[in-house]
């Protein structure tokens, strides 16, 4: 039995306007606030609740009130090539950071064929998939990647040392969705175990190791408690040890942390724990990357579109296992997902009651949610 999975539906007009809102009441400008919303709630739309409304009120409202967040960006060029850019986010908006970094890459990359715009000292910018996505929507490949928390531990370790570190890639086809790509390095990370918590699910075994070594299994919010007492640690891609390659996981995770820290001369590893020395909150100083390649530079976007139309198709037109309905690309289940979500977004009870308060506090009195009706 779930703690509640009573949820609600909430139309997208209203929990877009609404989050808008709450936003620009925290401090953060207007038209910052709309990117930060759409970011944020594209995530719900593609089903990835870790990233959505989920982590609305506890991710960017608490960090802005705790003053580890600054609700204003201010967006500085340290240093700019025709091809390339370093951005210094000073502790700003990381979505607002993200789309204008990914909107520069893609620029380059208009101009010159490929772009990357690199990061320091942002925050946590949201679903990594959604700046992918703005690349191949103007015909481009996308990658992007972003270190984190030090929450995982090395193949043979039981020490957080790094983030969850996404990389994420997407590609241009000719379907109606995108290949997209966005992926932790770890199995699962600190978003959906927060999200579990909520909902009452247990860790999946072998996702966490504790600091003896043994798979850390049982309730997601008693395995969270630990991580953020250093008692345990998530795991990479590969799970706990060498057998099943938890060494690639390892290795992919180095790989986003390098492009997250050395081109910028940024934070890594436990400097990103949000603490200083003394135990007391600070900035998290994350590292961002973000690559475009345009497809006209090279044989161009219809040929582009249409060979990797081609080449998932393919894939999918495989023999499947014999429990098995279908074969997935990346991005199809997302777009599927969000065709059946157009009535809105299904916000569970304890998300409930944290838009109700942020609304009470705001005195946003024109909002009344259909939980209360």
């Amino acid at each position: 039995m779930t703690k509640d999975n009573m949820t609600e539906i909430v139309d997208w007009e209203t929990i877009t306007s609404f989050v808008i809102d709450a936003f620009v009441g925290y401090g953060v400008p207007v038209e910052d606030a709309k990117i930060c919303a759409d970011i944020l709630l594209e995530a719900d739309k593609r089903g990835i609740e870790s990233h959505g409304v989920n982590r609305f009120k506890p991710v960017y409202l608490d960090r802005i009130k705790a003053g580890i967040q600054n609700a204003f960006t201010q967006f500085e060029i340290i240093k700019e090539t025709p091809t390339t850019a370093v951005i210094d986010g000073h502790h700003g908006m990381g979505q607002v950071i993200g789309y204008n970094a990914m909107n520069m890459a893609i620029a380059k990359a208009k101009e010159y064929g490929m772009g990357m715009v690199v990061v320091r000292n942002s925050c946590h910018y949201g679903i990594a998939g959604y700046y992918a996505s703005m690349a191949t929507k103007a015909g481009c490949i996308g990658m992007t990647g972003t270190n984190a928390r030090p929450t995982v531990a090395p193949t043979n370790g039981v020490e957080g040392m790094f983030g969850t570190n996404p990389f994420t890639i997407g590609v241009p086809t000719d379907e109606p969705f995108d290949f997209n790509f966005d992926c932790a390095t770890s199995i699962t990370q600190n978003g959906k175990l927060e999200y579990y918590d909520r909902i009452g699910k247990n860790v999946p075994k072998g996702t966490i190791v504790a600091d003896d070594g043994s798979a850390v299994e049982g309730n997601a919010g008693d395995a969270l408690k630990r991580i953020n007492e250093r008692t345990a640690a998530l795991t990479t891609i590969g799970g706990i040890g060498e057998s099943l390659g938890g060494y690639k996981g390892y290795g992919f995770a180095l790989a986003v942390e390098f492009l997250s820290a050395i081109l910028q001369d940024g934070a890594y590893g436990k400097a990103l724990s949000g603490r200083d020395e003394n135990g007391n909150r600070r900035h998290y100083s994350l590292g961002h990357w973000f690559i475009a390649i345009d497809t006209d530079h090279f044989m161009g976007e219809d040929i582009a579109r249409k060979k990797a139309g081609d080449i998932s198709r393919s894939v999918r037109a495989a023999k499947k296992a014999p429990d098995a309905e279908r074969i997935y690309t990346a991005g199809e289940k997302e777009y599927e997902i969000k065709l059946a979500r157009k009535d809105g977004v299904p916000i569970n009870k304890s998300v409930q009651k944290e838009i109700t308060a942020v609304r009470d506090e705001l005195k946003l009195t024109q909002y009344v949610f259909p939980w209360e009706k």
